[in-house]
């Protein structure tokens, strides 16, 4: 049985999310997440037996919104793990 989708208010009010749940949130394509998840950009937890990523809301979405004000800038992809990584 297909699990039913959460609405916007009900992703809003947990601490972990899905990638998809990420992506609807911050108004980006899940491809986007993932990237920058594969990166090692986004902040993540696995959990359960088949150890699914988890994503905390607050931490990712902020780290999330960083990467994409500095690519808005300009700045390459190296050069936002560079930055990021100092932090």
């Amino acid at each position: 049985m297909a699990q039913r989708k959460r609405t916007t208010d009900e992703i809003k009010k947990r601490d972990f999310l899905k990638m998809s749940e990420l992506a609807e949130l911050n108004n980006v394509r899940y491809s986007t997440i993932k990237f920058y998840a594969e990166l090692g950009l986004l902040p993540f937890e696995q959990q359960g037996k088949r150890l699914a990523k988890y994503y905390p809301i607050k931490e990712a979405s902020q780290r999330l919104k960083d990467i994409l004000k500095l690519r808005e800038k300009g700045q390459t992809i190296p050069d936002i793990i560079n930055s990021l990584i100092k932090k």
